[in-house]
């Protein structure tokens, strides 16, 4: 059983923490929750719980009007423009052990959610106050991003606030700023309950917190193309034959010189021609070794197992 509202409240009244509250009907979008709580003179946010391919968790807590595009926030965690999506509804009540639409930096509180990594918009920090739900939705309470550090630091969760809205460039020599703050691999608590990747819109309507906003989805500047070197064509004919006589060998070469190619970002349209030709060439290599070892293979054969005369 997960802590309660009236558990958190009390807990930060044990921290001596200063906030204000306002119980209001539930609310299921941030412009609901927002004709509530006027009175309270604080910034309004939006709250994800996101998951990656390896059933890691994230809770993303932003500002109402900050843009937040999941594939550049991928890339910057070092996961690929796909690597992140919305976390199941089942993740919701085993892990934050919240309901649907009450997603907050509060809910790390539970002892099931301690490993999931938190990211604070940075814009908290120059507001005077932000709100939140306390773990259920019919509730709101504002404090300022200091007190909201001095809880986290009471569960041992030290608060990374972040740009939430950069873009910055990705690649050989420019490594994934946010890649520290994804959990390490022996920290799952839970693998995906319905046994599937899929990634509809249904789910991001459903998963997103009750003063959540529709994450809005931009498009990423593009990366400059690392410089990925070839490998080298001048190994003896010997070594040829033993390589690409086996066909899933042969089949993983093809697939890494098409990763090491393919698996960078063009920064301009031209160049795309340039790496087609590139990747033509690696192919057409590729099955000139293979055709070549197949027939000394079969040349071979042939030597050795001819059938007897009569």
């Amino acid at each position: 059983m997960g802590y309660t509202k009236e558990q958190l409240l009390a807990r930060l009244q044990e921290l001596q923490i200063d906030f204000s509250f306002s119980e209001h009907p539930v609310v299921l979008t941030v412009e609901a929750q927002a004709k509530h709580v006027g009175h309270m003179n604080g910034a309004l946010s939006k709250n994800l719980f996101l998951k990656d391919k390896k059933q890691r968790y994230y809770v993303v807590s932003a500002l109402a009007d900050t843009k937040v595009d999941l594939k550049v926030l991928s890339q910057r965690l070092g996961l690929g423009k796909g690597g992140i999506r919305m976390a199941p509804e089942e993740a919701l009540s085993e892990i934050l052990q919240v309901p649907l639409g009450c997603v907050t930096p509060f809910a790390l509180v539970n002892e099931s959610a301690r490993h999931a990594s938190l990211l604070l918009d940075q814009g908290f920090k120059s507001q005077g106050r932000c709100i939140f739900h306390p773990l259920s939705n019919d509730m709101s309470i504002a404090l300022n991003a200091r007190d909201l550090d001095k809880f986290l630091n009471s569960i041992e969760k030290t608060a990374a606030y972040v740009d939430l809205e950069a873009n910055p460039p990705v690649g050989k020599d420019q490594p994934p700023d946010l890649a520290g703050l994804v959990p390490s691999s022996d920290t799952t608590v839970l693998t995906d309950p319905l046994g599937k990747q899929g990634s509809s819109q249904g789910s991001e309507k459903h998963h997103i917190s009750s003063n959540d906003r529709p994450t809005v989805v931009t498009v990423p500047k593009a990366v400059k193309p690392s410089n990925a070197s070839t490998k080298d064509k001048s190994s003896g004919a010997k070594s040829t034959s033993i390589s690409y006589a086996d066909p899933e060998k042969f089949v993983e070469e093809i697939l890494e010189k098409t990763r090491s190619i393919l698996l960078t970002e063009l920064k301009e349209a031209e160049n795309i021609e340039k790496y087609r030709e590139q990747l033509g060439n690696e192919l057409k290599n590729l099955a000139t070794m293979f055709k070549n070892s197949a027939y000394t293979e079969g040349f071979g054969a042939g030597i050795h197992h001819q059938p007897k005369r009569m």
